[in-house]
C-alpha cells in the first residue's frame, strides 16, 4: 500500500511538472512564431524626451562605461539628459558621473539603503515621484519618458529610438531585452547567460506575440511620465521590479518588449560572487509570492483578465534548475517502481516528457537568441550549476534578511 501510494504521489508531481513544461513550451512555439515578423521600425523622427536614471552605489569601477557608452546613442543629445544617484557611496561615483556630463544626485540615508528607495528620492528630485490633480495642460513636462539602467550596463546604439518608437505606438511600459556583457568569461557567467535567454527573451517575446504582458527586469526598463505620476514609486523590497510589474497588470498595465534593443549588464564570474545576487532574487520572489499573489489570482478571475493571470503563473515557475532536478528525481523514483512492478509506468512517462519538453524551451531559448558554440558548450557544467541553485533556492525559503542594498560582488 506504501508502494502504491508513493506511485500515486509520484504521478501527481510528475503531472504538475509536465504542466509547468507545457506552459513554458506554449511560450517557446509563440515565441518561435512570433521571431518571424519583422521588428518595429524605429527610422521615425524622434518625438520624446528622456530621463535616463542611473542608481549607483560605489560603482567608481564602471559608471565611466556605462555613461560613455550613452554619449553614442543614436538619439538626438537635447532629447535625452542622463541622471545618476550616488546613493550612500563611499568611493568617487560622483565625482567620475560629473565629470562624464551626467547629472548627479547624491543621496545619504543610513536607514532606507536600498535601490527601490534611491530611485524613489531621485524621482522626487526630477519632481515625478508623487500624484496630482493638476490639469494636463497645467504642468511642464520636461520629460516624456524615464528609463532606468544599471551602472555596471551597457546598451545597444538603437536603444533609446527604439523606446521612442514603441511610445509612439501607444506603449506605456517598455521591457528591453536584458542579457549578459560578460558571458565568454566564464562558465557560471555562460550559464547566467543561457538561463536569461529563456527568461528574458524567449518568455517576453512569447508574451509579446499572445497580448500577454512581458514583466519587468530590473534593468533596461522604460515608463511614460503618466505611469510614474499614477503610481508613483513606493516598491523597496528585493525584488522591486516584479512588485512593480503585480502592481502595473492589477491595474490592466501592460509591459510591452522590445527584443530589438539590448542592455547587457556584467555577471558574477563564480557561484561564490553569484551567491548574494540570486538570494536576493529569490528570496524577494518568494516574498511576493506569499504576499500578493492569492489576490492577483482572485482578481484574474474576477476580471476575466488573461494578463492577471499569466503574470501570477509567472511567480509560481521557479528557476529551471528546480524543475529539472525534481523531473530528474522523479524519473528515477518512477523507474525503481516501474521495475519493482508497482506501478510506476505513468509517472515515468510524465516525468521523462517533462525533462524533454525543458531541455527542448532551453535549446529554443538560445537559438532564438543566436547563441554562439561556446554558449552551448557551457551546459556542460550545469550539473554543478544546478546542484548550487537547488541549495541556493532552498536557503532562501529560510526567514527573509532585510533588503539593503548590498553591490554584487564581481570580478577585479
Amino acid at each position: 500500500m506504501l508502494l502504491d501510494a508513493l506511485s500515486g504521489g509520484l504521478t501527481l508531481l510528475s503531472g504538475s511538472l509536465l504542466g509547468m513544461t507545457a506552459y513554458l513550451d506554449a511560450l517557446t512555439v509563440a515565441a518561435a512564431i512570433r521571431s518571424r515578423r519583422p521588428t518595429r521600425p524605429t527610422d521615425a523622427s524622434p518625438r520624446h524626451r528622456f530621463a535616463v536614471l542611473v542608481p549607483a552605489h560605489n560603482e567608481e569601477l564602471l559608471i565611466g562605461r556605462l555613461l560613455d557608452n550613452l554619449q553614442q546613442l543614436d538619439y538626438p543629445s537635447d532629447l535625452y539628459e542622463v541622471c545618476v544617484v550616488a546613493d550612500n557611496c563611499t568611493d568617487r561615483t560622483a565625482e567620475l558621473a560629473r565629470a562624464a556630463g551626467a547629472k548627479v544626485y547624491e543621496r545619504f540615508d543610513p536607514t532606507q539603503r536600498a535601490k527601490g528607495y534611491a530611485l524613489r528620492w531621485l524621482l522626487e528630485q526630477l519632481g515625478t515621484n508623487e500624484r496630482t490633480s493638476e490639469p494636463e495642460n497645467a504642468r511642464t513636462k520636461p520629460f516624456d519618458a524615464f528609463v532606468i539602467l544599471d551602472a555596471d550596463s551597457v546598451v545597444s546604439r538603437n536603444f533609446l529610438r527604439s523606446m521612442d518608437a514603441r511610445l509612439a505606438s501607444g506603449a506605456q511600459v517598455i521591457q528591453a531585452h536584458y542579457s549578459v556583457l560578460n558571458a565568454d568569461e566564464g562558465s557560471v557567467a555562460g550559464l547566467r547567460s543561457a538561463a536569461l535567454a529563456a527568461v528574458h527573451y524567449l518568455r517576453p517575446l512569447g508574451r509579446a506575440a499572445l497580448g500577454l504582458s512581458c514583466g519587468l527586469k530590473g534593468n533596461g526598463m522604460c515608463f511614460a511620465a503618466e505611469i510614474l505620476e499614477r503610481f508613483a514609486w513606493s516598491w523597496f523590497t528585493l525584488a522591486e521590479d516584479v512588485e512593480f510589474h503585480l502592481a502595473l497588470v492589477s491595474q490592466g498595465v501592460r509591459v510591452d518588449f522590445a527584443p530589438e534593443a539590448t542592455v547587457l549588464a556584467d555577471m558574477p564570474l563564480t557561484l561564490e560572487q553569484a551567491a548574494s545576487q540570486n538570494d536576493r532574487w529569490e528570496r524577494g520572489r518568494l516574498q511576493l509570492v506569499k504576499h500578493y499573489l492569492p489576490r492577483l489570482v482572485l482578481d484574474s478571475l474576477r476580471h476575466r483578465s488573461p494578463l492577471r493571470f499569466d503574470a501570477a503563473v509567472e511567480q509560481l515557475i521557479p528557476p529551471l534548475s528546480i524543475p529539472f532536478a525534481l523531473s530528474c528525481v522523479m524519473l528515477v523514483a518512477a523507474l525503481a517502481l516501474a521495475l519493482a512492478g508497482h506501478g510506476g509506468t505513468l509517472p515515468l512517462a510524465l516525468a521523462a516528457c517533462s525533462l524533454v519538453g525543458q531541455v527542448a524551451y532551453l535549446l529554443a531559448a538560445l537559438a532564438l537568441v543566436r547563441a554562439p558554440r561556446s554558449r552551448y558548450v557551457s551546459l556542460g557544467k550545469a550539473p554543478i550549476y544546478i546542484a548550487w541553485k537547488v541549495s541556493l533556492y532552498a536557503r532562501a525559503l529560510l526567514p527573509t534578511r532585510g533588503s539593503e542594498w548590498v553591490r554584487t560582488a564581481r570580478a577585479p
